[in-house]
């Protein structure tokens, strides 16, 4: 039995191997003759089509020359101009003719001889007939000379189509020698094209064996493909969102898993289409969709939709669609839609829009609270402070002594007050009013705040020094504001007895660096630094003092009210840049101020 299964074996495997064989060497065969006949065949039709080609541009040349002799003719006759431009342009064409012949024959050294020939010639009839009609336009040609030229363009025109024969001929003859020269090498062609076919042969065998390996790649392919697809899936359900393709030529939908998930249905439960989807659409948003379709369709183009879906559960989600055209080698349009559930997002902007209805309401407050602290709040301030001092002035002398200490504490806490409105304003106007920059100088901006405090900048005399400083793109009115709270700080807490010693430096910072903060270690920085001899201050109050209404003395030892560090840093703020302080108690302070160069 086994003996019998090994020869049956044998034998069907010999005989799948005789017929390859046999249809190879069928093929061989035959693929021989075809590549001889074609080979034949290719050749004379090379041949066959030069001669063609050539005569073809020679009747053309002859043609073209003509017709610029009865141009030229028309306009001898008619001295009409307008008999110029063809003639020119036939002109155009025997030149352009000359060159393609010039190509053709280029392997032929006797014919680029008779093509040197007739392009002299050519050329003599192009200068007899340019000589003629510029003697027409000048009215100098007689009768008996356009005859004598007649007669002498007609022996040039006889010479030129002799010539023009003369290498029709001429290529016929190649023709028919290259011929007798194909015929007599043909019977060598047999052989070459068989080992030809026999080395396509062995390209075909290699091939064979790339095709099986190209195989076992394309599988790992298809499993890294497969791979990512699941991937893919995964990141759907991750990210909340789905795919789907529309195929426009077709008409046919495709839905991933995701885009079933996201209507709360199991996948492949509906068949994937434009109505079957619009059903879970909320009705009001129907229109949404529908006019994104069209402009698809008709405008290639897909406008990112928002709209409302009822899931299947009855859920009520917020979707968002978008996608892109895409258009095959073969013109096929296909569109790739993503959609994402936005329903968490839609739903804390509405949040983030009502609470910014609830800052925009808070700043209307805001804006009522100022204008009652700068109308309603002054105006019985300034009442008490009027009769406070009538009172002093006509009736103070009656007063005790304890009765002079109490009015005295009410003028200084209508004072206060008085002050701490008028920087309250000061701050709210730094936080409100709009913010236009301007080209200024900051020494002008330095010197008006000192005309500001001239008063006590005298009472003190109190010397400032500043180096120049740049022109800068700034809020002229708020660096100015900046300047005076900076300057009137250091006057404020000098030290008694002791002249106030104020400096102000300026340098171009290549690099900022503040602990905590990020800054572009690309972006330098104008760097302004205000140091005095005053009282200076812990340095761990270094980032407290600029707090609202955060003050390191009482009121009875300085007074004021703990807002103009506050305004100082809000002005600074609004010109994107940074404040820092330094101090030591009963060694002064410096405050530096960085603004973006």
């Amino acid at each position: 039995m086994f003996k019998m299964d090994y020869k049956s074996f044998f034998t069907t495997n010999f005989l799948v191997k005789g017929i390859f064989v046999a249809s190879l060497v069928i093929l061989i065969f035959i693929s021989g003759i075809s590549y001889k006949n074609s080979i034949t065949v290719s050749e004379s039709s090379d041949l066959v089509l030069h001669t063609y080609k050539v005569q073809v541009q020679l009747e053309q040349l002859v043609s073209n020359l003509i017709d610029a002799e009865s141009y030229q003719k028309g306009y001898i006759i008619t001295r009409d101009s307008s008999f110029l431009m063809p003639y020119k342009n036939s002109n155009l064409k025997v030149k352009a003719s000359l060159k393609k012949l010039k190509v053709l024959t280029a392997a032929n050294a006797h014919q680029q001889s008779n093509l040197i020939s007739l392009a002299l010639l050519i050329e003599t009839r192009f200068l007899l007939l340019e000589k003629t009609i510029a003697s027409v336009s000048q009215n100098k040609l007689t009768k008996d000379e356009l005859i004598k030229n007649m007669l002498l363009s007609k022996k040039q025109m006889d010479i030129i189509r002799s010539n023009a024969s003369r290498m029709i001929n001429l290529d016929n003859l190649n023709l028919k020698e290259q011929q007798k020269k194909y015929e007599h090498e043909i019977s060598f062609t047999p052989l070459i094209t068989l080992l030809l076919l026999f080395f396509s042969l062995l390209v075909f065998i290699f091939s064979f064996y790339k095709i099986n390996k190209d195989i076992e790649v394309l599988k790992k392919s298809n499993l890294e493909l497969l791979i990512t697809t699941e991937s893919f899936k995964h990141a759907e359900e991750i990210g909340d969102f789905s795919s789907w393709r529309w195929d426009l030529d077709s008409n046919e939908f495709t839905y991933s898993d995701s885009q079933y998930h996201l209507l709360c249905c199991e996948p492949q439960s509906f068949r994937p289409g434009i109505n079957e989807f619009l059903q879970f659409v909320h009705p009001s948003d129907t229109h949404l969709l529908v006019a994104a379709g069209e402009a698809l369709i008709h405008q290639g183009h897909y406008p990112t939709t928002f709209y409302r879906i009822i899931r299947k559960d009855g859920k009520l989600r917020y979707f968002k669609s978008l996608g892109k055209m895409l258009t095959d080698v073969s013109g096929k349009r296909i569109f790739i839609g993503i959609n994402s559930d936005i329903t968490e997002e839609y739903l804390n902007s509405i949040a983030l829009e009502e609470r910014n209805r609830e800052l925009e309401q808070s700043n209307k407050e805001l804006a009522s609270f100022n204008h009652i602290a700068s109308h309603d709040m002054q105006e019985p301030l300034r009442k008490i402070q009027t009769f406070i001092s009538r009172i002093a002035d006509n009736e103070s002398f009656g007063f005790s002594g304890k009765a002079k200490e109490y009015f005295t504490r009410i003028q200084l806490s209508a004072e206060r007050m008085r002050l701490l409105i008028d920087d309250l304003l000061l701050f709210s106007r730094t936080n409100r009013i709009e913010k236009v920059f301007e080209n200024s100088d900051l020494n002008a901006l330095l010197e008006n705040a000192k005309q500001e405090l001239i008063q006590s900048i005298e009472e003190k005399n109190a010397l400032i020094h500043a180096e120049k400083l740049p022109v800068l793109s700034v809020i002229p009115f708020q660096i100015q504001q900046l300047f005076m709270n900076l300057l009137g700080n250091s006057l404020k807490y000098s030290k008694p007895g002791i002249v106030p010693n104020i400096t102000v430096k300026y340098q171009l910072e290549q690099q900022l660096i503040i602990p905590h903060v990020n800054i572009d270690p690309h972006l330098k920085f104008h760097k302004l630094s205000f140091s005095d001899n005053g009282i200076g201050f812990d340095a761990q109050y270094a980032e407290s003092i600029f707090i609202l209404f955060s003050r390191l003395h009482t009121v009875a030892d300085y007074p004021g009210t703990g807002i103009g560090l506050s305004i100082c840093k809000k002005i600074i703020e609004n010109h994107k840049g940074y404040i820092l302080a330094e101090g030591k108690e009963l060694e002064g302070a410096t405050f530096h101020i960085f603004l973006p160069a």
